[in-house]
């Protein structure tokens, strides 16, 4: 079965059902889920995450991160100012370096959203080619979404209207773990909806499931098939607010949930890890994981992001070493 990228989420999700979408039905079909076996889970985490990393994968592992990378800013004491700065960062990661690539997006509040435009200028848009930058804007009232519908949905038109090209919603965990899976789908599929820009296009949606508050890999598994079908285009672990954030198990997770999709619909869903997140040797180890369960195709921004605020920095360190002979990969995982 092939389901096409451009049906309502309400025809996919009655497609994948088998029948009519109904509070019972999408409870029914979630339950229904396998359990997670989680000590499997957790030692194929650490397999991955302790292999050695090859001389010539080195430079490529690092710049790939580089151009994976979400850099952000989510502070109340955000500025017009910090937003710039962040900007110049992403555009021009290491100033002794013009072969630096650039991030992929930078992420904000969405009142942010015009400073991180009018900053980027002609490199605003990922779909300039290389070298351009989305903007990525937190909605739904980020972090907590506690708030009602209306204002969700208004957050996220606003961010879209202001330029935003990525919405990352926060999904209800209340209404999830109180079993109210309608109510979480439902949201979904209206946030997706005010993605929707004048011209039909829309802007990406990531669902960030927040998954140090789910308690569980089978809780996890649910969400992340509940966010697909309800018409998420990236799947995303954490807001970086609730410890723990991403973790190599749950993206591992998460991972095979949209290879599983794939298998089943034809369509690529994107795995955004975020939170906690700091330094090169983690993050080649998610590298890793990616190529081995999703495949090396999802290397690539549209349909995999490292949600992070301090991991360029140390990036940008192991390549200087890397370029000056200094660098040491023996504690590094391989790629290839």
């Amino acid at each position: 079965m092939t389901i096409d990228r451009l049906v309502s989420p309400a025809s996919r999700a009655t497609e994948v059902l088998g029948g009519e979408l109904t509070e019972s039905s999408l409870k029914r079909y979630l339950n229904g889920i396998s359990g997670v076996d989680a000590v499997g889970l957790e030692a194929r985490a650490a397999d991955l995450g302790s292999r050695s990393i090859k001389t010539t994968s080195k430079a490529w592992a690092l710049d790939r991160i580089i151009s994976l990378i979400d850099l952000t800013t989510l502070e109340g004491a955000d500025t017009p100012g910090k937003v710039r700065s962040l900007v110049a960062k992403g555009l021009n990661p290491d100033a002794a370096d013009p072969t630096s690539p650039r991030v992929a997006a930078i992420c904000v509040y969405g009142d942010m959203v015009p400073a991180a435009v009018e900053a980027l200028g002609a490199s605003h848009g990922l779909d300039k080619g290389p070298g351009g930058i989305n903007v990525a804007a937190v909605a739904t009232a980020f972090p907590s979404g506690r708030a009602s519908l209306a204002v969700k949905l208004a957050d996220t038109a606003d961010a879209v209207a202001a330029g935003a090209d990525e919405i990352d919603m926060v999904i209800d965990r209340g209404a999830f773990l109180s079993g109210r899976y309608g109510q979480v789908f439902d949201e979904i599929v209206a946030v997706k909806e005010a993605c929707r820009r004048p011209d039909g296009s829309f802007a990406h949606l990531k669902v960030i499931l927040e998954t140090g508050e789910l308690n569980t890999y089978d809780n996890v598994r649910r969400a992340s098939w509940l966010s697909i079908l309800a018409g998420g285009d990236f799947i995303k672990t954490s807001t970086g607010k609730v410890a723990p954030a991403a973790t190599l198990p749950v993206t591992l997770l998460m991972l095979e949930v949209v290879r599983d999709w794939h298998r089943l619909t034809g369509e690529k869903i994107g795995v955004k890890p975020a939170g906690g997140i700091r330094t090169s040797k983690d993050a080649i180890k998610y590298l890793v994981a990616v190529a081995e369960t999703a495949g090396e195709e999802w290397l690539q921004p549209h349909l995999f992001r490292f949600g992070a605020s301090s991991l360029l920095n140390d990036v940008l360190l192991q390549r200087q070493k890397l370029a000056s002979g200094h660098y040491s990969g023996a504690d590094y995982v391989t790629i290839d």
